[in-house]
């Protein structure tokens, strides 16, 4: 099974509509991927299911992450780096197991001209802490806000061949 992690809890963010776009070119190839959004995280997600007993608000998403062999983890900029929501997650997830030799791909975008290259690195190193394989193809995806057609979809050339090729390596991966 694919998750993909919408690695913002801002709501509408252009991080949910990437991570559609992931989950419709993957549909297309016969694979089905469900989205995972830190919008629909609880609003006491910190207080209740880091240091405590999980809340029963939490056990949906330990159980999806757990039945996930593959996930895609779609990351936006903040402040050079990525949002500190996904790192709560990644924290209050059970480790070892949650993520102990699954595998990733990492997609950073940005409104600027970078497109989360920094982040990635260092969600990388994330990743590498819990053992999760990292795809070697990381995609950058600048100027976001310029990159999708009026039906949420990649349009510009260079985009769409680029996150097809991840896509495809990451079914083989």
């Amino acid at each position: 099974m694919i998750t993909i992690i919408s690695g913002t809890n801002r709501p509408h963010s252009n991080t949910f509509k990437l991570s559609s776009y992931y989950q419709h070119q993957l549909l297309k190839k016969g694979v089905p991927a469900h989205i995972l959004s830190l919008t629909d995280l609880s609003v006491d997600f910190i207080s209740a299911d880091m240091y405590k007993t999980r809340s029963d608000a939490f056990l949906p998403y330990q159980e999806r992450i757990n039945a996930t062999e593959k996930f895609i983890f779609v990351i936006p900029e903040y402040n050079g780096s990525f949002p500190g929501i996904l790192k709560t997650f990644v924290d209050a997830c059970k480790f070892p197991d949650s993520f102990f030799n699954k595998k990733a791909a990492l997609v950073g975008l940005s409104s600027g001209k970078y497109g989360n290259i920094r982040g990635v690195d260092h969600f990388t190193g994330v990743c590498h802490y819990v053992r999760l394989h990292v795809l070697p193809l990381r995609i950058h995806i600048p100027h976001i806000f310029n990159e999708f057609d009026t039906e949420g979809n990649l349009y510009k050339e260079d985009t769409v061949r680029f996150t097809n090729e991840q896509i495809e390596e990451f079914i083989r991966f």
